[in-house]
C-alpha cells in the first residue's frame, strides 16, 4: 500500500478508484516533472479501448488482457470487457458465440477488487493471478486454459512490457504467446518510451522514475520494433498511442502524440 506500482499509477492517473495515496502521489510528482502523466494514462486507456473495438468488429471474441490493472478509470460500461461484448451487440458474440475475458495480474487489491466486483456479474470474465516475467505459468493456468478456446483466435493484449527489462526474454515472451496462439490471433503491445521527453526535462524524469518504479523498463522505438520482428503489424503500425486509429470523436487525438509517453502496436498472428 505504501509502494507505488505501475498499473495502480495508470489507474490512478485516469481518475480510477483501484490505487492507493502513493500512486496519487507519483502522479502529483510526475505531473510537476513534466506534466504530462493525467494525458499520457487517459491516451493509453483510450488506445487500448480502440483496439479491443477493432479486434471485436474483425470477429475476435476471445482476449486475454495482461498487466492492465483491470483499470477502474474506464467509464461505467466501458470496462474492456464491456467494450468487447458491446461490439458484439451484448453479452454474446455472433451466432450465440459469449465473449469471453481473461484478466491477469499479479497485484493483489486490484486482484480482489476485480474479482469482488466484475466475476460476480457476469460468468464471461475471469480474472486470475499471474505475471507476465512467468509467461508459461501464464499460458499453462488451469482457467486460462479451460476458459478459453485456444484452437479459436485469441487476442493477447500484453500491457506489462514495463515489467519485461531483458529483452532476450521479452523476446521470448512474444514467440511463446506466438506459439500457443491459433492462426487468425492476434497480440497488442504497449510499451513505455523517453523518445517524447523534452531533453531539459530527460534527467528529472529519469532520476524520478528509477526512484519510485525500479526495474521499470524504457525502450526507444528501434528497440520496440526490434521485439515485433517478424510479426505482420496492424495499420497504423508502431506509432504513439493516439496515433493508433483515432477515433471519430477526436479523444484519441492529440496536438502532441508523444506526449503519450508511450508506443502501441497490434500483431496478426500467422
Amino acid at each position: 500500500m505504501t509502494r507505488p506500482m505501475t498499473t495502480r499509477v495508470l489507474d490512478a492517473a485516469a481518475g480510477g478508484k483501484n490505487n492507493f495515496s502513493a500512486d496519487r502521489d507519483l502522479v502529483r510528482r510526475y505531473d510537476q516533472a513534466a506534466s504530462v502523466t493525467t494525458t499520457a494514462a487517459r491516451a493509453v486507456l483510450q488506445f487500448l479501448v480502440r483496439v479491443v473495438r477493432h479486434l471485436a468488429a474483425e470477429g475476435v471474441d476471445q482476449f486475454v488482457v495482461v498487466g492492465s490493472g483491470v483499470p477502474s478509470g474506464l467509464p461505467p460500461g466501458g470496462r474492456l470487457h464491456d467494450v468487447a461484448a458491446g461490439c458484439h451487440g451484448g453479452p454474446g458474440g455472433p451466432g450465440g458465440v459469449p465473449v469471453r475475458v481473461v484478466y491477469v495480474e499479479n497485484d493483489p487489491m486490484v486482484l480482489a477488487g476485480a474479482r469482488a466486483t466484475i466475476e460476480p456479474g457476469t460468468d464471461l470474465v475471469r480474472v486470475v493471478e499471474g505475471d507476465v516475467r512467468e509467461i508459461d505459468a501464464i499460458l499453462g493456468d488451469r482457467v486460462v486454459c479451460a476458459f478459453l478456446d485456444w484452437d479459436r483466435p485469441v487476442a493477447v493484449l500484453l500491457l506489462s512490457t514495463h515489467s519485461l527489462a531483458d529483452d532476450e526474454y521479452a523476446h521470448y515472451v512474444i514467440e511463446r504467446v506466438r506459439r500457443a496462439a491459433s492462426d487468425g490471433s492476434y497480440l497488442s503491445l504497449l510499451q513505455t518510451t523517453f523518445d517524447g521527453v523534452p531533453g531539459e526535462l530527460l534527467p528529472a524524469v529519469r532520476d524520478l522514475l528509477a526512484m519510485t518504479l525500479p526495474g521499470h523498463a524504457i525502450r526507444g522505438r528501434q528497440e520496440v520494433a526490434a521485439l515485433l520482428d517478424g510479426l505482420v503489424l496492424v495499420d497504423p503500425g508502431l506509432v504513439w498511442v493516439p496515433e493508433w486509429r483515432p477515433d471519430d470523436h477526436g479523444a484519441a487525438c492529440s496536438a502532441r502524440p508523444s506526449s503519450s509517453g508511450t508506443y502501441g502496436a497490434v500483431a496478426r498472428l500467422p
